[in-house]
């Protein structure tokens, strides 16, 4: 079996927040930024309250008060940073807003948050954790890295389709069973 493990930065001790997006650059000469949105659809991101930043170790709360949709991105202004200097030193920066601020789902969906870090069981034995997911249009797919008691040292690619692949996840044992041939 795997090292028992946690499911990702809640069990590594940070703070409760949770990286929903980043600075990627400035927009104009008024103290806009340009953010790259890891939300679905992008603009939910706006849907959010209390937003931080991270300024090197720390974070630090921030204020939006206007954003929009532009090109394939987002822009926004946050309160207090009115020009193009002092909007260029936040590039960069992920901004994260509180976990408890995140929608309730429904029985058996899961963030993808939550399954990072889960240790992934094929026939009792281990082949990994889960390192992150892709999203590949027809269905994601869980990127398997090796880790301490896993079978192999090799990574493995594992469609996310319910019942075909994927047959059990349990967050309280940090586990995804799953119908997987360990040798493929």
């Amino acid at each position: 079996m795997c090292e028992e493990g946690g499911k990702g930065d809640e069990s590594e001790g940070l703070a409760p927040e949770l990286i929903v997006g980043r600075i990627c650059g400035v927009y104009g000469i008024k103290g806009w930024v340009r953010i790259h949105s890891f939300t679905e659809p992008l603009d939910n991101l706006f849907g959010y309250r209390d937003w931080k930043i991270r300024r090197g170790d720390s974070w630090q709360a921030i204020e939006i008060d206007s954003g929009r949709e532009h090109g394939k991105g987002l822009i926004a202004h946050i309160v207090g940073i009115d020009d193009r200097s002092a909007a260029e030193l936040l590039n960069g920066c992920d901004i994260a807003v509180p976990r408890a601020q995140l929608p309730a789902l429904e029985q058996g969906e899961y963030y993808w948050h939550q399954l990072e870090g889960l240790a992934v069981i094929a026939a009792g034995q281990c082949l990994g954790k889960v390192a992150h997911l892709l999203e590949t249009g027809a269905n994601d797919v869980l990127v398997i890295k090796p880790c301490e008691g896993s079978i192999d040292s090799r990574e493995r690619l594992i469609p996310w389709v319910k019942g075909q692949y994927i047959k059990q996840v349990d967050l309280e044992a940090a586990t995804i069973e799953v119908d997987w041939d360990p040798e493929f």
